[in-house]
């Protein structure tokens, strides 16, 4: 018994450490959508975490480490998002019907965790992140490459490469007008974005019989 007991004791405190951690990450989150990486404060985050700031460095030591501990754990979530959004898929599927999937899947992830635009469009984001944030876009813009093939079978490479630029470029813009929106505007700002991306796309993508 008194075995099983110790065994037990330091998984308890991982648990509570994990719980404390979760904590401060959606604290953190809260200030850095607030205010903004570079204004935000250890002290603040402890604050709307209800924890002292000696809690706080006792699992951060600044607010760089919390950042990139938030950005690890959104760009993972994100790659997870985009493999099943941006899969390619049939060519006969409807323009449409394939990249209104792909701006739902995309738009749930960022409207969910704003703080992720927050942290990886802000002036002044930690050098690692920064990193991170070059490599997501490069296997982002590869993805959409991929998806924008899957569409248009024959299609040049460097026109297709541009073509997923493009469309990265108007999401990335469509994506600060719908954040910025809550509720019925917000929705309609997604339709927007699908709408300008589709009416980019169709006449593309119809373009692929005649040459075939």
């Amino acid at each position: 018994m008194s075995g099983t007991s110790e065994k037990e004791q330091p998984r308890r405190r991982q648990a509570r450490g994990e719980r404390r951690i979760a904590q401060l990450l959606q604290a953190a989150a809260q200030v850095f959508c607030t205010t903004g990486y570079t204004a935000a404060s250890t002290n603040a985050i402890a604050r709307e975490a209800g924890v002292s700031p000696g809690t706080l460095y006792q699992f951060f030591p600044n607010k760089e480490a919390i950042a990139i501990e938030l950005g690890d754990r959104l760009v993972h979530e994100m790659r997870e998002a985009y493999g099943e959004a941006l899969a390619p898929v049939d060519p006969g599927t409807p323009v449409e019907q394939a990249i209104g999937s792909a701006v739902d899947r995309f738009m749930a992830f960022n409207t969910e965790h704003p703080v992720f635009f927050a942290l990886m469009h802000g002036p002044d984001i930690p050098g690692r992140m920064a990193e991170a944030h070059d490599q997501l876009h490069t296997t982002v813009t590869a993805r959409i490459e991929s998806l924008l093939a899957s569409l248009m079978p024959g299609a040049d490479p460097a026109d297709v490469t541009r073509r997923a630029h493009v469309c990265l470029g108007v999401y990335k813009a469509g994506l600060e007008l719908v954040l910025a929106h809550e509720g019925a505007e917000r929705a309609a700002y997604i339709q927007e974005v699908k709408d300008v991306l589709v009416r980019y796309l169709e006449p593309l993508v119809g373009e692929r019989p005649r040459h075939g």
